[in-house]
């Protein structure tokens, strides 16, 4: 029989979504935070930030897309799902994206900077970053 953990229906819940998002087990989900909580701790700016680029992300309908945030231009690179491989110019341009192709029957505006969010593991928005260096 394999080692248990007890967590709350709450954290169960998060846990059983990532799965879904990430199309993987929940141990699986458990594993990876589990090794990224043992990673070593990035101690310089350069090794935080690398090049200036954030990694963001946002759960659309059911669907997570991954990004590059670049903090000198602005710009969001999609770097998975449909859109992958698309440079928008703002943050605000690449969520109208993301609503238009997930839900082509709504109005697509959204403010990119609170759509978006840190994938940092703090789940912050995109905003609290907008005007540090």
């Amino acid at each position: 029989m394999s080692p248990t953990i007890e967590v709350d229906e709450q954290t169960y819940r998060s846990i059983e979504f990532a799965a879904r998002m990430g199309s993987t087990t929940a141990g699986e989900v458990v594993a990876r935070l589990v090794r990224t909580a043992s990673a070593p701790v990035a101690t310089s700016k350069e090794d935080t930030e690398g090049e200036g680029k954030v990694g963001v992300y946002v759960d659309y309908e059911g669907h997570r897309t991954r990004g590059s945030y670049d903090r000198d231009t602005k710009r969001i690179d999609i770097t998975s799902g449909p859109l992958a491989g698309q440079s928008f110019k703002t943050p605000t341009g690449a969520a109208r994206a993301v609503v238009a192709y997930y839900k082509p029957d709504v109005n697509p505006n959204r403010n990119g900077w609170s759509f978006w969010l840190l994938d940092d593991g703090s789940g912050g928005l995109l905003q609290t970053i907008r005007h540090s260096t």
